[in-house]
């Protein structure tokens, strides 16, 4: 189980018992953690490549985990948070393993990026103010330039740039995803038997 899965999995059991994690699960999950700060040397010059390591650890940055990074270089817990406020490529809430990005700037919009994402949200389940997944796979987000205009519309899936598309195409892009996580998955299951 990924670190994400773990912490998003304790906090949801957490929110149900009415119970914070135990010391020894938040330590687990720290070891981490410290090996990214130690990377880095600790150094509080260095916090947004430290930021970055760990959004890409746990694909956001738990509150917990801001804490911790604040006490270990010596910075105010404040400043942690604003900094990983003030950048948009953060994320405070936790994200699926695919995140798909959709251009909605003026040439995207122009030539129908609105559609792509009414189809993506129709096909998820998902809606303006969920943007998740329950299974943890998909996060879908619009952004307001991805610049790649002469591809409009666009949409990126993590670092993988998908242009010219319609909403037909789109739905194959993450259709093909879902079919290679189940084969995954699939696989998985079968040699864990």
């Amino acid at each position: 189980m990924s670190a994400v899965s773990t912490i998003h999995e304790e906090r949801h059991q957490s929110a149900e018992n009415g119970t914070a994690p135990s010391r020894t699960q938040l330590a687990r999950h720290f070891d981490k953690l410290c090996s990214i700060l130690d990377r880095f040397e600790r150094d509080p010059s260095k916090l947004i490549p430290i930021l970055q390591a760990v959004q890409a650890e746990y694909r956001y940055l738990p509150e917990q985990i801001m804490n911790y990074v604040a006490t270990a270089l010596g910075l105010p817990p404040a400043r942690v948070y604003g900094v990983a406020t003030f950048y948009s490529h953060f994320a405070l809430e936790p994200r699926g393993k695919y995140v798909c990005r959709i251009c909605d700037g003026t040439a995207c919009h122009v030539k129908g990026s609105e559609g792509l994402l009414e189809e993506l949200r129709r096909h998820l389940k998902l809606s303006a103010s969920q943007t998740t997944t329950a299974d943890m796979l998909f996060t879908v987000e619009t952004v307001s330039c991805l610049g790649a205009c002469g591809l409009a519309p666009v949409m990126t899936v993590n670092e993988d740039v998908h242009g010219q598309l319609d909403a037909e195409k789109a739905l194959e892009v993450v259709k093909a995803i879902q079919e290679a996580e189940s084969s995954t998955s699939d696989a998985s299951t079968r040699s864990a038997q």
